[in-house]
């Protein structure tokens, strides 16, 4: 996909200014990543659309992200309430994305906002957008983990690296080079993340920490955003995958998967698998 599109995914738990989960929250709701979603979007005057078709309580979800929005000065953001998928072939939500320059999924059941609006013309009409540029995708969570096409919709940690333990399904197809997880830290996902990567092994795996994102450009080139860490497993120099032999059930193996650990202001180039570090100077520690 040659896109000019930006991508905002988050790990959950982002800052919205409500003074809830403070201990994730280091920085004022200004200096947060959705402040950086208001910046990319052309500012608080952007016309914003708020999708919270993952969400098991959509009108709570809407009425937190519109308050948090408030308090960035945005005066333009509305809500496309889609709990059929009838609703995103209507006419009135097709339009208020098509005017829009954001949109943000919320959080919750990935499965969900596929089911209601991977192929519609909804979808179609965000792809285009994205592909020309006059849209950003902004998304936490459940939000984050569709982006991409290859999409994990489950998988207990419990169950780390045995195969069979994660499962994949079709995401909405906006990153094609990456697999996303979120809640990445708290909820113990390496496990899940690494089997999906040995399924997939020309996609990188991405695992984002709560009340952390990226700002992806181009769908390639990645910059890490919020208070906490970023986890990228590299299959790029790949050695060794037992993942096709093994059986449903057994553990399987992995040999030279690079692991990078990136934090706020890193860099990392999907393609080319570089890695800019912020804070070049510092030393390495022996």
């Amino acid at each position: 996909m040659n896109s000019k599109g930006t991508l905002i995914p988050i790990g959950g738990n982002e800052n919205k200014g409500i003074g809830t989960n403070e201990k994730y929250h280091t920085e004022y709701i200004e200096d947060s990543i959705l402040s950086r979603v208001v910046l990319e979007s052309g500012g608080p005057q952007a016309s914003i659309v708020v999708i919270p078709t993952a969400s098991s309580i959509p009108t709570e979800v809407w009425e937190n992200y519109r308050e948090a929005f408030k308090k960035l000065g945005c005066t333009n953001v509305q809500v496309a309430d889609i709990r059929e998928r009838s609703q995103a072939e209507s006419h009135e939500y097709i339009e208020m994305v098509r005017n829009a320059q954001c949109v943000m999924f919320s959080g919750g059941n990935q499965s969900e906002i596929t089911q209601k609006i991977l192929g519609t013309r909804l979808h179609m009409i965000l792809t285009e957008k994205h592909l020309d540029g006059s849209i950003v995708i902004a998304g936490t969570s459940a939000g984050a983990m569709c982006m991409s096409k290859e999409m994990i919709i489950g998988g207990k940690k419990k169950e780390a690296f045995v195969k069979g333990a994660v499962g994949m399904s079709k995401g909405m197809g906006f990153l094609p080079n990456v697999i996303i997880d979120s809640h990445f830290i708290r909820r113990g996902r390496f496990g899940r993340l690494a089997e999906a990567v040995a399924k997939f092994p020309h996609l990188v795996g991405i695992g984002l920490a709560e009340n952390t994102g990226l700002v992806i450009k181009d769908c390639n080139y990645v910059e890490v955003v919020g208070s906490g860490m970023v986890i990228i497993f590299d299959p790029g120099e790949l050695e060794h995958n037992n993942e096709s032999f093994v059986a449903k059930g057994e553990v399987m193996s992995l040999t030279n998967l690079k692991t990078h650990i990136l934090a706020y202001g890193d860099k990392f180039n999907i393609l080319k698998h570089e890695v800019r570090i912020l804070h070049v100077e510092t030393p390495v520690s022996e």
